[in-house]
Parts: structure tokens; C-alpha cells; sequence
């Protein structure tokens, strides 16, 4: 944004768009640049035509872009004398020390006119919290350089999880990521290592997740009742006998805690997440107890067009596990990201729907068929089943003995490395 050039005869104030604010609605100009303006004194100045843009009227809603030029009224009198000594509202640049922005800089594994891709260390929050003063959002200033705006997180990673961290330098840029997450066109890549190993090597687990109740929100479960659709591909890369596997992930929803909730459920906890695995998550012979979860990979499309995408080296603690488990990181690497697109929340409505269908008709078959049986056995017409249906099958199809884990390929015996899963697991299975 220009600065504003002010007519002495009207006191109307002129403001050029500036590149940052390409595309915006003009009431958002207005938070970001004229905090002190309220949404109602803009909407009385578009009503009585003072609000102008390029020289025509323009209203709150009215979308602007870079290089037109805004007129914009003169402040109210009792509104600027009531201002004199209120400070504006605007977040002032916090001066980090040297060690801060040494570390935030440090961080930087990509860096372009629109973004950062930090390799976020474990044991950094993402953001503040109770108790939580250092954290990533904080140390931000310490990447601003000689930009007007503060750089702002897109997405967040957990405390323990290390890895590739998307962080936007623009407003502009903020927003076209906040859609690429959004309609899950940005891919992430996470590499792991779990206990045992899981018995389909390529497989796809959808399970709802929710908040767990009387954790205040710190801890997330599966329910099938009340949780939001959850979806994880995971492909085992290598293997170490029966004791550990590691394995690619990759979320194709963003649930809070997805990933460790969803390999627990299956069985197959993410070595040293005590939060979901419990004493099960730890490996002995001088395996690390710090979290194997890493956001490896990350690639989405650029606002100024191609895409980004940047690979985060592992954190020293995981490296020598692989290492010490015989596992070579270039298998990893190996692999082809699989370019199909995650589906849409109206998809996957649509496919729970079709499911659902499905198993309602074949249920209804199934009550035809023991009438018609036993009609022929008594020679009595079969007594007439009905009413609600209980258990988990009734909004998630037939009632199951497990988790739903889809895929194909299974771990065997023949297969180097180990001897492979002799029979299924004891506890939460797979099918």
C-alpha cells in the first residue's frame, strides 16, 4: 500500500493498492490498513457515496486489486481528537535476541518472494499456549526482513513432530495456501516408525476422530458416533523382523493428532508416543524415547504459479534409529508420491451415502431370504423385523471387529527382512 496522499481543499484521503492486497475485499483493506475505521462508518461512507475506488462508488463487499486507487473520506473530528492519546491497534514488530533470530533463521529451508519452508526441530510448539513461551509463531519477527507484513503460519505440526512447515510472507500468499489446505490439494509426506509391523503393507485407514471426553481437549480417540472423517494412506518402507516398520504417511484429512491416533488404532503406535501407544510405544535396545514422527516432504502449488516442493532432513534422534534398525534413507526417498488428488468432503458424503445404501439393500435381502426359508419350514409367514438399529452398524454400515484399514499387499513370510506376521494380532486387527 502507497501511502496515503491527502486533498488540502476535502481532507479525502487517496491510498494506491498495493500487491499484497491483490484480490481482497474492501473491508478487509480497511482492517488491515485503517484498524481505527469501524465497518460501520465504511458502510455509511459507500451509502452516501464518499467511498470511491478508481473514481466509482464502491461498497464494503466490492473486491479490489493492485494498482487502483481508493479515495477514502477524512476521519470524523470527535473520532480523531478521541484518538490523540489511543494507541492503534496494530501489532507492533517484536525485537528478538540474537539467539532467537539466530534459531528462527536457522529454520529456513526455502525461502521465495511468497513463502518459507522451516524444518521445524522436535520439542518447538508451533504456537503459544499455557505455559508454552517459545514457539514458532513467536519467533516470525525474526524472519520479516525487510517486509511490511509479519510472515504468518498456514498449518501447524505438533510439539514433538519435527519436519516441513509451510509459512506464508504475504496476506496474499496466506490465503492461497489457507485454500490449498483447505480443499486438500497441498500434499504432506510424514515419515514414521512403529511398533510391530502391520500386517497390509499399502493401506488406507479411515476412522472418525473426535476429542476424547475429560481430557479438556488434549487428547483425541476414535468414535464412530460423533468423530469427524479421518483419512491416513500408509506404505510400509522397510522393516526390521517382527520388532519395527517404517512407514510413509500421508494425511488426507487434518485432524488434530491424525496420524499417531490413527497407526494406535490399527495397532501399530508411532515409536515414543506415549500419549497414544502408552509403555507399548517404547523400543528398548537404545532406541530413542523421543517421537519417530517427521514431516518429510511437502508440496503444494505457488500463488505466482509452479509449485513448491521441499524435503526436511530428518532430526538427528530419528536418523541414528534408522540407522541402528539397518534402514537406509534413500528407500524412502525411492518411493513415488502418488499424484491422485485426495477426494472432497462432498466425495467422500457421497461414498458413506452409496455405502450405506448398499448395505441397507443387502441387509433387506437377507430378512427376505430367512422369511422366505422359514415360511417353507412352519408353513407361517415370517414374523415382520423392524425398528431403529442399534450398535455401530447403524450409521456406518454392518458392525465390524475392527478398524477399517483398506489395502492390499500383504507382509509375508518370503518377504526380505523378516519373517513376517504368522496370524493376527491380539487386540484392536485389521481386515
Amino acid at each position: 500500500m502507497t501511502a496515503g496522499k491527502s486533498d488540502s481543499d476535502t481532507g479525502f484521503r487517496e491510498f494506491n493498492v498495493g500487491f499484497d492486497d491483490d484480490g481482497i475485499r474492501l473491508d478487509r483493506w480497511f482492517k488491515r490498513h485503517l484498524p481505527d475505521t469501524s465497518f460501520t462508518t465504511v458502510a455509511m461512507w459507500a451509502r452516501t457515496g464518499q467511498l470511491r475506488v478508481d473514481g466509482a462508488r464502491a461498497t464494503p463487499g466490492d473486491r479490489i486489486a493492485a494498482g487502483q486507487m481508493l479515495r477514502v473520506p477524512p476521519p470524523e473530528a470527535d473520532k480523531a481528537a478521541a484518538d490523540v492519546d489511543k494507541p492503534r491497534r496494530v501489532r507492533e514488530r517484536v525485537i528478538l535476541s540474537d539467539e532467537e533470530t539466530e534459531l528462527a533463521q536457522s529454520m529456513v529451508i526455502h525461502k521465495d518472494f511468497q513463502a518459507f519452508v522451516l524444518n521445524k526441530p522436535p520439542g518447538l510448539a508451533t504456537q503459544g499456549g499455557t505455559k508454552t513461551t517459545q514457539h514458532v509463531d513467536g519467533l516470525l519477527d525474526g524472519l520479516q526482513y525487510d517486509n511490511e507484513g509479519r510472515p504468518k503460519l498456514v498449518h501447524r505440526l505438533d510439539k514433538d513432530t519435527s519436519g516441513a512447515l509451510l509459512v506464508a510472507r504475504t496476506s496474499r500468499a496466506a490465503a492461497f495456501f489457507a485454500k490449498a489446505f483447505s480443499g486438500r490439494t497441498a500434499r504432506k509426506v510424514y515419515w514414521a516408525l512403529v511398533v510391530d509391523v502391520p500386517s497390509i503393507e499399502d493401506g488406507m485407514i479411515e476412522l472418525p476422530i473426535a476429542k476424547q471426553p475429560g481430557t479438556g481437549g488434549e487428547k483425541m480417540h476414535v468414535d464412530e458416533a460423533e468423530g469427524a472423517p479421518a483419512r491416513t494412506r500408509y506404505r510400509v518402507i522397510e522393516r526390521a523382523g517382527n520388532r519395527a516398520a517404517w512407514v510413509e504417511l500421508q494425511p488426507f484429512t487434518g485432524r488434530t493428532h491424525q496420524l499417531r491416533v490413527h497407526m494406535a488404532a490399527i495397532g501399530h503406535p508411532i515409536v515414543g508416543d506415549g500419549k497414544y501407544g502408552g509403555a507399548a510405544a517404547f523400543l528398548t535396545g537404545g532406541i530413542s524415547r523421543k517421537m519417530h514422527l517427521h514431516a518429510r516432504r511437502i508440496k503444494v502449488d505457488h500463488p505466482d504459479g509452479g509449485s513448491i516442493d521441499v524435503t526436511a532432513e530428518l532430526p538427528t534422534h530419528f536418523a541414528e534409529s534408522l540407522k541402528q534398525l539397518g534402514f537406509e534413507e534413500k528407500l524412502g526417498d525411492d518411493l513415488v508420491l502418488d499424484e491422485k488428488t485426495a477426494p472432497t468432503r462432498e466425495q467422500m458424503k457421497s461414498r458413506a451415502k452409496a455405502h450405506a445404501k448398499s448395505v441397507r439393500k443387502d441387509r433387506k435381502g437377507e430378512r427376505r431370504g430367512r422369511g422366505v426359508v422359514e415360511e417353507k419350514v412352519t408353513g407361517k409367514p415370517a414374523p415382520k423385523t423392524g425398528g431403529p438399529r442399534t450398535g455401530a452398524g447403524s450409521k456406518f454400515g454392518a458392525p465390524r471387529s475392527g478398524p477399517r484399514v483398506e489395502g492390499a499387499k500383504p507382509t509375508g513370510r518370503g518377504r526380505p527382512g523378516g519373517a513376517g506376521k504368522p496370524g493376527p494380532r491380539s487386540g484392536p486387527g485389521t481386515r
